[in-house]
């Protein structure tokens, strides 16, 4: 666990997307339904209004306080809220104080202005609290436990991780790097904005195999192929992420892009029963120090088959088998 040298609170923000509006470039307003943000998966798709070129997105957001924010004795003075956005890949931070919405209430509300131009992608929203402790202003006395994803591009609100899928032939392809895989089926690359699985076409057969569909057993060979693919790629974006992480005095912070995204989905279960701060923490001293790396690779490999769904296309494909085989039997 972190340790402050001042006193926090010990439970976080609760921070929601309320109302989602875009700023066309004829100056008029469009406000976007409901479905275009999501409370369950804490992502906004700004894609779903179908307009190709908008020049801002407000975004309405309200952060409930936990109890004990305005205690008499809090050590704290000069309490605030405030809604911070920010892009890893423009490198863009946007911070906007909130208000209260009573005098004497724990909601918190205002808007924050997301220009388009300032962002690639997806953005990172989070709230932060802070005050005067000790006399030293601008101390963050608790946070939001989990960030709101802003896509500019998606018409569907949802957080999880978004590949890019690309067919090649590896023997020759243009990506010279490729060729050294020729003897392998996919490869995971993580250098790119969005990590990448290259899928060899020079394995005979394997892309048909890949595309089928219907209740024969090739489509639940295919969904096993799939769903081992899915493996590998949580792995490897796990430990990309890790290997990508920032330093704020001495410990870990989360990237904001699709590093932070991965990182957040798979901790809960690769160290579980810890706030995924504390997680991270512990992972990256593992990590970087003399012992406990080896053994976390376990618990790894575990998150990253969970997010996969290889148990359930696994027994579909043995459901598959027996049927065949008790077929094959009459």
């Amino acid at each position: 666990m972190k340790v402050y040298p001042y006193t926090r609170l010990n439970r976080p923000i609760s921070l929601r997307v309320t109302a989602v509006s875009l700023k066309l470039t004829d100056g008029t307003r469009d406000p976007l339904e409901a479905s275009a943000f999501s409370t369950a998966q804490r992502a906004v798709a700004l894609g779903t209004a179908g307009h190709d070129s908008w020049v801002s997105a407000g975004l309405r957001v309200s952060a409930t306080m936990p109890p004990g924010a305005d205690a008499e004795d809090a050590p704290w003075s000069e309490l605030r809220v405030l809604a911070v956005l920010t892009d890893g890949e423009t490198n863009v931070r946007t911070c906007v104080e909130l208000t209260r919405d009573t005098e004497d209430g724990r909601d918190w509300s205002g808007t924050v202005d997301m220009l388009r131009d300032d962002h690639a992608g997806r953005a990172s929203l989070s709230a932060f609290a802070v005050g005067t402790v000790d006399e030293m202003p601008g101390r963050v006395i608790t946070e939001s436990s989990a960030n709101w994803i802003v896509d500019t591009l998606s018409d569907d609100p949802v957080s999880e991780l978004r590949l890019s899928v690309q067919k090649a032939p590896f023997r020759t392809s243009a990506r010279e790097w490729l060729r050294a895989y020729a003897d392998v089926p996919w490869i995971v690359d993580t250098s790119a904005r969005l990590p990448t699985v290259f899928v060899n076409t020079d394995v005979d057969g394997f892309l048909g195999l890949l595309d089928s569909v219907g209740s024969g057993v090739e489509s639940k060979v295919s969904d096993l192929l799939i769903s081992q693919m899915a493996t590998d790629v949580w792995s490897a974006v796990f430990h990309s992420a890790l290997g990508d992480l920032e330093l704020d005095g001495g410990d870990p912070v989360f990237p904001t892009d699709w590093k932070g995204e991965v990182l957040r989905e798979m901790l809960p279960d690769v160290i579980p029963g810890l706030h995924v701060e504390d997680a991270l923490r512990q992972v990256h001293r593992r990590r970087t120090g003399d012992s406990g790396w080896a053994e976390l690779q376990t618990r790894i490999h575990y998150a990253a088959v969970r997010r996969s769904d290889t148990t359930k296309a696994l027994s579909h494909a043995i459901r598959r088998l027996e049927q065949m085989n008790r077929e094959s039997a009459t």
